[in-house]
């Protein structure tokens, strides 16, 4: 709560409230009627309204229009000509928190000023617990293998955890998923949680989105923008591909991690920020130090809590319930009649290697679903994209031997991983020894999947 907007007439009193504020640390801004107060609202973007109803009636409504449209419990503090309490009941009723009668005792203004952040977490927790049972989460722990009950263990120690949390696990295999169960179950759970994806994003984009930027930090800084950090403080923050991040951006993340303050684009003073960081990625962080490419320094901060999220192939066991469930949730999405899998599709389902992991399953299960004629997925329903599909065909498919299957799928393996021994062997879940003795085994050349 600190950018204030003080829409006040008379410019003595807007004068010495506004001077006061800022001898108190506070950035502000000043309007002298509702068409200025607009214009500073876009612009200097407040988190709090201090408001004359002097103004004229119909201005000061629309004040409270264009605040309340942003945010609807965006704070406004009323300043009243005199003390009946119609009046006071009229600007609560219309969305006002504190009325003050003037002459404003400015140090009363700042007490309540201060209490702002605390009283609006309140209000935001009690709208939140009140419709909380009317939303629906994915479940990230849908199954009942060793596995992911070993998954849930791990994660429900952690909750109470403010430690930085980083998720490994292929693409698809739901850290997105099991980051904001993190979160709707920990102590912050009332409060943002905000999620990025680093992949592919340059240095200027990253750093813009993360820490927000002001106006005339560069080019196309046409007006001032929180960054996500800003806008998550209190919060969770997730950020996915973390091992994408520009290494000129990560020590700007280590410090928000060790000193918890940043800077926007242009700004030369510090701001403070709280939040808990969960990260996540498909890459081997150790690999990428070792290649210079990801801070050594940031690295064992962003992994003090370290939870390997599962693929599915690990888990086949968990395909059916996953599967049915899956189904089910878009059958009724797109406002059909409760759908099922058949046994023979299900087989299928279980024999495939699912590389995309979840996000794979869904999507096969979202074609299958949309072409069935009748509420049952049947095999013939079901299509399989992934390159190591050509592959097993070529080989006799599924129909092809253990032996068969196995080469095909470490040879895929490797390529996807580019030829690393160390990756692939981890993805598979066996020591590198093991792979290389399949190799020799399956006659597989060493190199093989290098670019």
């Amino acid at each position: 709560m600190n950018r204030i907007l003080v829409v006040v007439t008379d410019p003595v009193i807007r004068s010495g409230i506004c001077n006061f504020l800022k001898a108190q640390g506070y950035a502000v801004a000043e309007a002298s009627n509702a068409a200025d107060a607009g214009l500073q609202f876009d612009s200097f973007r407040p988190n709090v309204i201090i408001l004359d109803l002097d103004i004229p009636s119909e201005e000061g409504t629309r004040v409270f229009k264009f605040a309340k449209a942003r945010q609807p419990d965006f704070p406004i503090l009323v300043l009243a000509g005199h003390a009946a309490k119609s009046f006071e009941t009229k600007a609560l009723e219309r969305g006002a928190d504190h009325v003050f009668v003037k002459p404003v005792e400015l140090v009363k203004l700042h007490a309540v000023l201060l209490q702002l952040p605390e009283q609006l977490r309140s209000a935001r927790t009690a709208a939140s617990s009140a419709h909380k049972d009317q939303r629906e989460y994915p479940d990230p722990f849908i199954g009942t293998s060793a596995t992911i009950r070993r998954l849930r263990e791990i994660a429900s120690r952690v909750l109470s955890s403010e430690s930085p949390i980083l998720l490994q696990g292929e693409t698809g295999a739901g850290k997105g998923v099991l980051a904001n169960w993190i979160h709707r179950n920990g102590p912050r759970a009332e409060l943002p949680f905000l999620d990025l994806n680093c992949a592919g994003l340059s240095r200027e984009l990253l750093e813009s989105e993360l820490f927000g930027h002001e106006k005339g930090a560069f080019t196309s800084a046409v007006s001032t923008k929180q960054g996500l950090l800003e806008v998550a403080n209190h919060g969770t923050v997730f950020l996915d591909e973390i091992g994408d991040i520009d290494l000129q951006v990560q020590p700007k993340l280590l410090k928000v991690l060790e000193d918890r303050v940043f800077r926007r684009l242009g700004e030369v003073r510090d701001r403070a920020v709280d939040i808990r960081l969960i990260s996540a990625t498909h890459r081997e962080l150790l690999e990428l130090v070792r290649q210079q490419r990801f801070r050594s320094d940031l690295y064992f901060r962003v992994n003090i809590v370290y939870i390997q999220v599962p693929c599915l192939r690990e888990r086949v066991e968990d395909i059916p319930p996953l599967a049915q469930h899956l189904v089910r949730s878009i059958a009724r999405n797109c406002g059909r009649q409760e759908m099922c899998i058949s046994g023979s599709a299900m087989s299928a389902l279980k024999r495939y290697s699912w590389p995309g992991n979840i996000r794979e399953l869904r999507n096969v299960l979202e074609r299958a679903s949309l072409v069935a004629g009748r509420d049952i997925v049947t095999p013939e329903h079901l299509h399989f994209q992934s390159a190591l599909a050509p592959e097993l065909s070529r080989q006799g498919g599924l129909s092809g031997t253990l032996k068969q299957m196995e080469r095909a799928y470490i040879h895929h393996v490797l390529h996807d991983e580019g030829g690393s021994i160390e990756r692939a062997a981890r993805r598979l879940g066996i020591p590198r020894s093991s792979l290389y003795n399949k190799m020799k085994r399956f006659e597989i050349p060493h190199g093989t999947g290098r670019m």
